[in-house]
């Protein structure tokens, strides 16, 4: 599926030029990487706002129409207000079809419902991590990786190197070494009662 970014240069710039693009309902933002200088741009902002709310739109190539001109690009920061739902600033960097690239891809988590350490055991499960480092050329780029808990015991866990991931696609080097946790099922918690302290003895009667 393709996600089509729609843009136009940016003349004006400085603090002053940015906060009269965004009183006029455009954000300010730079496309870099490759081999062309950056371009300072300006996108609309409510189109900016909904689709930086998508998942998809964050692991996932972009095509940056620029003035009419295509280009294939990746999110790599988004700036927002501390308080309002307003985007303050966005980045892009051009990739190269043939090079690859260096994503976080966000995790689905399946069957936990299902997994005998919740089912018949009682246990919780827990999303560790919600999204892991991978690289792979642009055209491999999953929009998702899965993580099926559905084999879970209680006390057990899922690690980095367990998932299946679609071909072409590998986690980055220190991932593989580190191979951290990205889901587990905990005991269930168990009450442990406790005895009634003795009743203090009565006061002698004077």
């Amino acid at each position: 599926m393709e996600i089509e970014v729609i843009a136009a240069k940016r003349e004006l710039q400085g603090t002053g030029a940015s906060r009269r693009l965004r009183h006029a309902g455009k954000v300010p933002g730079i496309v870099y990487g490759g081999t062309a200088a950056p371009v300072q741009i300006e996108l609309d902002h409510n189109t900016l706002y909904h689709a930086l709310r998508k998942e998809s739109f964050h692991a996932a190539v972009l095509t940056l129409n620029l003035d009419g001109a295509k280009e294939s690009v990746l999110l790599r920061d988004s700036q927002w207000h501390p308080f309002k739902q307003q985007v303050l600033h966005v980045d892009f960097q051009r990739i190269d079809k043939n090079q690859k690239i260096h994503v976080k891809v966000p995790l689905h988590f399946l069957n936990a419902e299902v997994a005998p350490g919740v089912k018949t055991g009682g246990g919780k499960p827990h999303h560790i991590v919600t999204e892991l480092d991978v690289q792979c050329l642009p055209g491999s780029l999953p929009e998702f990786i899965e993580v099926d808990m559905g084999n879970l015991e209680v006390g057990h866990s899922i690690h980095a190197n367990d998932l299946t991931l679609p071909a072409g696609v590998e986690l980055v080097a220190h991932l593989q070494t580190e191979n951290p946790a990205v889901a587990s099922i905990s005991a269930p918690k168990v009450g442990v009662a406790t005895e009634e302290a003795p009743a203090a003895p009565a006061a002698p009667e004077a």
